[in-house]
């Protein structure tokens, strides 16, 4: 497996990824049918993986045979409560690969890229009801600080739970 940051041309491989792991992981957690009719040539359309910009998300991407099987997306936390903190934005393993150590492969090295720029704790919003994410990050040292939210995503309304990460 190659970790790598994310390229232009990888954005139609993440999308399929990401939708795959939507799909197989929140089920049961948002409808059905919406879950059906997510499209990766959706998602694709909204990543920009050319911006180097530092305040902008960055994606890392893992690759086994040169396809991409997995990705992570930092940056400097939204939260206006906590402007001092890194966040994990996404972190979606194509669920052909779940089980096999590339989340934890991954999240590693987000924690290393939100430490080298010089973040000393991350958040993350992580879906409600979602167990096996949560016993995922849980695993990882994260802990929900018991901050809640509704947000809007891929255009469906969720629930989330902040937690939160020492990164040093």
């Amino acid at each position: 497996m190659l970790l790598r940051p994310a390229e232009p041309d990888d954005a139609m491989e993440v999308a399929r990824v990401h939708v795959r792991a939507w799909q197989a992981g929140y089920r049961g957690l948002l409808a059905q049918d919406y879950l059906d009719g997510l499209r990766a040539e959706d998602r694709a359309r909204r990543y920009d993986f050319a911006n180097p910009d530092p305040r902008r998300p960055a994606t890392l991407v893992a690759l086994d045979g040169g396809a991409v099987c997995a990705f992570t997306t930092t940056m400097p936390a939204g939260d206006t409560d906590m402007p001092e903190c890194g966040e994990l934005c996404a972190l979606y393993v194509d669920p052909d690969y779940w089980g096999r150590g590339i989340g934890t492969v991954l999240v590693r090295a987000a924690r290393a890229r939100l430490r080298d720029q010089g973040f000393r704790e991350a958040v993350l919003w992580l879906l409600t009801g979602n167990a096996r994410g949560e016993r995922f990050y849980r695993a990882d040292g994260w802990v929900a600080n018991g901050i809640t939210r509704k947000d809007v995503v891929w255009g469906v309304e969720v629930d989330e739970l902040r937690y939160r990460r020492r990164l040093d």
